[in-house]
């Protein structure tokens, strides 16, 4: 019987699944951010306004949910200072209390008696020793209390040690400070209509080779009856620019290519959609990439308007931008 050998394809022939299966075909060009086509809940937003995603996880492990320098990182700086008032008091109560077990008249003072009674006597020795810092008007005199100030010592280094990384790493971490109107616009472009939106850089750091990706999500039926959903990328006027020092005024134009064409206000909602927004630019001051996120639901447009300039009259020589008024608009007829 006449073995059969294992013949490879050749590269320049086509995938078998790839010329049998039209579906995997479907499958492998069908665009995907990342979500999936199973989020098909009504109002279910994918990307938040301030970039975060809308996602609840659950079944996560403790330290996993926890994240705790990811979150000291990105904490806003008064949660962040606050939750180091919060740990250095913490931390000088419970050795406060320690002294106070292992003997108050362990704790030896050069000043007569105790205006301020013994737990502040001892607390306020725990922050002497926990921040290096000794007076030297208390002192422990017994080796029990001296074993107890060694300990909170060595605590109080790596304490320090640690928030003076956490504080270099919330200065060094490159952000991109940049603010997007709050609505997006349907509004007349040369001769047909567009969807636009603007952002702005609200620092007066330089941000250059910006780039911009714009995508549209919504639910879309399938043949048998079922909703799925279904991301377009939207082609923009201008994707990228060099230099970035002004507002930015985005516009996907709605000719018979786009996946806007022909649309209603009623129709975006129906098939819930999103647009989701990736900025991208390099910092010059870190000599970093910086990004940002954010998206607009289909009640977050406004129909027939079109957005203000941001200029003002020229001052000294040079252009004037108000960034208040990012977000003004006025009406305009549609095409």
């Amino acid at each position: 019987m006449e073995q059969k050998k294992n013949i490879r394809p050749s590269s320049d022939e086509p995938a078998l699944h790839g010329a049998n299966s039209r579906l995997v075909q479907q499958e492998e060009q069908r665009q995907d951010l990342g979500f999936g086509t199973k989020l098909n809940d009504a109002y279910s937003r994918l990307v938040n306004k301030n970039g975060s995603v809308n996602i609840n996880r659950v079944n996560e492990r403790f330290w996993d949910r926890i994240n705790l320098y990811n979150r000291l990182i990105t904490m806003s700086w008064w949660h962040f200072l606050g939750w180091v008032l919060v740990f250095y008091f913490v931390v000088n109560g419970v050795f406060a209390g320690t002294y106070l077990l292992v003997g108050a008249e362990n704790l030896q003072s050069s000043v007569n008696g105790e205006p301020y009674g013994s737990f502040w006597k001892a607390f306020f020795f725990s922050s002497q020793t926990m921040t290096t810092v000794g007076y030297g008007h208390i002192a422990p005199v017994n080796f029990l209390s001296s074993i107890v100030a060694a300990m909170e010592s060595m605590i109080g280094l790596l304490s320090f040690a640690l928030v003076t990384g956490l504080l270099y790493g919330r200065f060094s971490r490159p952000l991109a400070h940049v603010r997007f109107s709050k609505q997006s616009v349907f509004s007349p472009y040369l001769d047909v209509n567009a969807w636009m939106f603007r952002v702005v850089n609200n620092r007066a750091n330089q941000l250059i080779d910006v780039e911009m990706e714009v995508s549209l999500s919504r639910l879309e039926t399938k043949p048998d009856g079922t909703r799925y959903r279904r991301y377009h990328g939207l082609k923009l006027e201008r994707n990228k620019v060099a230099f970035f020092p002004t507002n930015w005024t985005l516009v996907h134009p709605i000719t018979e290519t786009s996946p806007l064409y022909g649309c209603t206000p009623e129709e975006l909602a129906e098939s819930d959609a999103e647009f989701l927004i990736l900025f991208r630019a390099m910092d010059d001051t870190f000599s970093q990439q910086v990004h940002s996120r954010t998206s607009y639901r289909y009640d977050e447009i406004q129909w027939g308007y079109k957005f203000v300039p941001m200029f003002d009259s020229a001052q000294h020589g040079m252009v004037a931008l108000d960034l208040d008024k990012l977000d003004d608009t006025a009406p305009a007829e549609l095409n």
